[in-house]
């Protein structure tokens, strides 16, 4: 479902029956209810066939695939052989996070800081003009944030843009019911630095 060597998760399309996307494709993600292990969440996807459609992706293929906790392989046209890079793309991203670098951040605006996050805080996300809204439930604070970052921010691991928006609006628990696009067109949206 998830290729790490090319960040895309795997889903059908009724119109091309099958299709790559970006995380930045995503448009919502929501855990169903009754799974534990492992979470499955229900995700849409901005498809490349114009429709928006509905997949599931497990919490390892959300959050731990991507740093190459899976089973990646591919085809070493040297050897000509299957060849299996989890080890080296794990190792990697392990020494990352041991040096302080976290794979996705976010600007946390009740605790006013940076946050590091996993995929599965996101749940609601917007493209606009080159750039993606994205709110995230603070795995800390529990309150939500909506920052205005470009879609690398969002589908590179370990890419942090140097600056980012952050729409100057708490949401206690209220829930977003028309989308991010009112938020993020609005001129309540901060540029913060993201100290990391």
């Amino acid at each position: 479902m998830y290729d790490a060597l090319t960040s895309r998760y795997g889903f059908s399309c009724p119109v091309r029956g099958e299709t790559s996307v970006t995380l930045s494709a995503f448009r919502s993600l929501e855990a169903l209810p009754g799974t534990s292990h492992p979470v499955v969440y229900r995700v849409t996807f901005a498809c490349g066939c114009g429709g928006e459609h509905a997949g599931l992706v497990t919490h390892e293929e959300l959050d731990w695939a991507p740093l190459g906790f899976g089973r990646e392989r591919f085809f070493n046209l040297m050897t000509a052989r299957l060849e299996d890079v989890s080890v080296e793309l794990s190792d990697l991203a392990a020494r990352r996070i041991q040096a302080g670098e976290w794979p996705w951040t976010f600007f946390c605006l009740p605790e006013e800081r940076p946050r590091p996050v996993f995929p599965s805080s996101f749940f609601l996300l917007a493209a606009t003009d080159g750039a993606v809204g994205v709110a995230v439930r603070c795995p800390v604070c529990t309150r939500t944030s909506v920052n205005l970052v470009t879609q690398s921010h969002v589908d590179l691991r370990f890419h942090n843009d140097a600056e980012i928006g952050v729409v100057r609006h708490i949401f206690w628990d209220e829930p977003i019911d028309g989308g991010l696009e009112p938020f993020l067109a609005s001129s309540d949206v901060d540029g913060r630095r993201l100290e990391l």
